[in-house]
């Protein structure tokens, strides 16, 4: 199948408002305690059925971290906090914060990475470690996001390679497939459907078969997605956004995912086996926004 060129002067391909309604179906968004101080009532802009993650910055304290998953709790909604493995002290730090998340905010589930640091300040460098301390099974977790990468990460392979991320794939499929956790990968946001879907394919190819929520940035200036793409290592499909950039027509106009999730929704439509199961928004032109995007895509 001819994948669409996401940013081709011509009038895309768009698929019927169903498909692309159905593939944007229980999708997720990201927020930070910040951020979500902003908004005085999720109700009004997210479904019931969002699964809202909460970032959690170096920086940041878990104080803020627990009353905003409470606050998003107390909503209704199923709260993901971020539990980045090098801010993160030692096994008793990691002990009380799960605790909090599970006694004070109902908090089953959770993302885990590494986190943007380069240095860890305690004995975690790697979310495989944090998994390794037995206690998410302590507070009774049920379901761990862990980070997916469709166009590599350097930090983990510096030459290049896939070989460390491989691994630790299988490490995560093989956690998935003898404990009672539901493992599932959430991924940086990607603005070219190509290499997702040639990931996403591979992985399946090589037995790994983790539902994928694929990362995607919601509507936002071409100068801001530009400077959080190279800030966050996104890679091959930044040159997507460059070329963007050159057209000045293009500059001006807000950055909307329409395409590059319409490319992936016919995919998908064609492939029903195709191993990305849901949306994950990366908000960075505000939750508003973001929210009122998904709402008008998703109209009948």
């Amino acid at each position: 199948m001819a994948i669409l060129n996401i940013f081709n002067s011509k009038k895309p391909q768009h698929v019927k408002s169903n498909q692309l309604g159905s593939f944007l179906q229980n999708f997720s968004i990201e927020v930070m305690p910040r951020t979500a101080a902003k908004i005085e009532n999720f109700n009004s802009i997210l479904p019931k059925e969002t699964r809202v993650y909460i970032a959690h910055l170096e920086g940041v304290s878990i104080d803020d971290m627990l009353s905003t998953a409470k606050r998003i709790n107390h909503e209704g909604y199923e709260v993901v906090p971020h539990l980045p493995a090098r801010i993160i002290e030692s096994t008793e730090t990691l002990e009380k914060w799960l605790k909090l998340y599970s006694e004070e905010a109902n908090v089953e589930n959770a993302l885990l990475l590494a986190g943007g640091v380069v240095k860890p300040i305690g004995n975690f460098k790697d979310s495989m470690q944090l998994v390794e301390t037995g206690l998410f099974d302590k507070y009774n977790f049920k379901k761990l996001y862990f980070a997916g990468h469709p166009e590599g990460n350097k930090d983990i392979d510096p030459d290049g390679s896939s070989k460390n991320i491989d691994r630790a794939l299988k490490w995560k499929q093989d956690l998935n497939d003898r404990t009672s956790l539901e493992i599932a990968l959430t991924t940086q946001f990607c603005f070219d459907p190509k290499p997702v879907i040639d990931w996403a394919n591979d992985l399946a190819t090589n037995g790994i078969d983790l539902p994928i929520n694929i990362g995607v940035a919601g509507p936002a200036k071409l100068q801001t997605l530009i400077k959080f793409s190279i800030a966050c290592g996104v890679g091959p499909s930044l040159k997507v956004l460059q070329k963007r950039a050159k057209d000045i027509k293009k500059l001006l106009l807000p950055f909307q995912p329409t395409d590059f999730l319409e490319a992936l929704a016919i995919h998908k439509h064609q492939n029903p086996q195709f191993g990305i199961s849901s949306v994950h928004f990366f908000p960075l032109g505000g939750i508003n926004a973001t929210a009122s995007w998904v709402a008008d895509a998703t109209k009948n």
